[in-house]
């Protein structure tokens, strides 16, 4: 059978020395009981935050999100600067040759846009 891993075994008592005799004045007793009070409070918040599934839960999503949204923020300026000037001029370069030649662009397309409903009404038949 496992033990109990908040309770407080033999081992344990007998290495922490003989026990202490409560306090004789009514103020160090009263300073005492108050320590042990808040130390029993903050170990019942504890336990308390950690049961909480929820709130747990909820905190994983948003550390989630905020991983992501550093990451995207990253990957973006990093393809921004790996992105060539060459490539940024050579989609100019095909876009003022597709405004000075507008025929073969406009059969190009066509040729594209036929391919597309040829696929589309093959997958419905």
């Amino acid at each position: 059978m496992a033990e109990d891993q908040g309770a407080v075994g033999t081992r344990e008592l007998a290495q922490s020395g003989p026990p202490r005799l409560p306090p004789t004045d009514p103020a160090e007793l009263r300073a005492e009981i108050e320590r042990t009070r808040r130390d029993l409070g903050d170990t019942v918040a504890a336990l308390a935050e950690k049961t909480d599934v929820k709130t747990r839960a909820k905190g994983k999503v948003s550390e989630a999100r905020h991983s992501v949204g550093v990451k995207r923020t990253e990957l973006i300026a990093r393809a921004r600067e790996a992105s060539p000037d060459s490539a940024r001029s050579a989609a100019g370069t095909a876009r003022e040759r597709a405004r000075q030649n507008p025929v073969p662009t406009a059969a190009l397309a066509a040729f594209v846009g036929g391919l597309a409903i040829g696929r589309l009404a093959k997958r419905r038949g």
